[in-house]
């Protein structure tokens, strides 16, 4: 079956496919929070082979993406300038993607963080945390899968986060906002499996990455973790599309985040909340001093 990332995605190996010269013939990637980071790279590292629909709040970066890839590939690129945190803007990008025969790829990239306890946080800025990873990931997924399904064909990316596994005070809600789209993924890679469909479900699960992501919170890096923690967007993507090709469902870049979250999913859970309230502890005095 001829799949995403100009790729030929059979149970045997098989050369790649020619690239796609006929417009009509390309396939859309649709990719939110695309204007930066993660969601950025995904778009450079597909727009040689896809049409791309690019997602995000800030016009005028996603304005300036599309012409650099215009520049450089045969891709036609649409914006949707969106927040996805409002049910307008949502239902506004649901209904460009439901139905779109071209539509190989979902990524779910659109996120953000925040810093201190939960009670003391914000409370419009947690409820907004919320709607965008949870909310949004649901109802775009849903907009796009009934089309994959009966089309037997195409991918959803749901991008998480090691925060997923490792639970840590300071940043609840990301956590267990992260920890359902692990669990979301999960389920649906189950009924498309007992389904037989050839649709593809990935978690994508990266830990530290250079981005904007951490300036936007107003956390140092250095104080977060050394250099050896810290990878480049273009790593994690890389990662990504290499475990789409092989049906990964959870795919967690950097084998210091791979060995991190295997050993702590195989403690018992008293000695696994003794290492997260530790390192919980170091977070949060390191955050008093930002």
């Amino acid at each position: 079956m001829q799949f995403v990332v100009g790729i030929v995605f059979r149970l045997s190996p098989a050369p790649p496919p020619p690239r796609l010269k006929n417009v009509a013939d390309r396939t859309i990637v649709a990719i939110t929070g695309a204007s930066s980071g993660i969601g950025a790279v995904f778009a450079r590292k597909l727009a040689a082979e896809h049409d791309l629909l690019l997602i995000a709040r800030r016009k005028e970066r996603l304005e300036e993406l599309a012409g650099e890839l215009t520049a450089a590939h045969p891709t036609h690129i649409e914006i949707l300038p969106a927040d996805l945190a409002e049910e307008s803007d949502l239902e506004s990008v649901a209904s460009r993607i439901r139905g779109e025969s071209r539509l190989a790829l979902l990524v779910n990239n659109a996120g953000f963080g925040t810093k201190g306890l939960f009670w003391e946080a914000d409370l419009a800025s947690q409820e907004r945390m919320h709607r965008l990873h949870v909310m949004a990931t649901v109802r775009l997924t849903h907009a796009v899968l009934r089309n994959m399904i009966a089309r037997d064909f195409g991918g959803i990316i749901n991008v998480a986060s090691v925060s997923a596994f490792v639970r840590s005070p300071g940043s609840v809600s990301y956590g267990a906002t992260k920890s359902w789209m692990t669990v979301f993924t999960e389920g649906l890679y189950l009924e498309l499996k007992n389904a037989r469909s050839n649709v593809t479900m990935q978690a994508l699960c990266p830990g530290f990455t250079y981005s904007e992501f951490h300036e936007t919170m107003a956390v140092s890096r250095s104080r977060l973790a050394g250099p050896r923690f810290w990878m480049s967007a273009e790593s994690v993507v890389d990662a990504s599309l290499d475990g789409l090709r092989r049906r990964k469902l959870f795919v967690i870049p950097g084998w210091r985040y791979l060995l991190l979250t295997t050993v702590l999913s195989k403690l018992p859970t008293a000695a696994r909340l003794g290492v997260e309230a530790a390192a919980g502890r170091a977070k949060l005095a390191r955050q008093l001093h930002d």
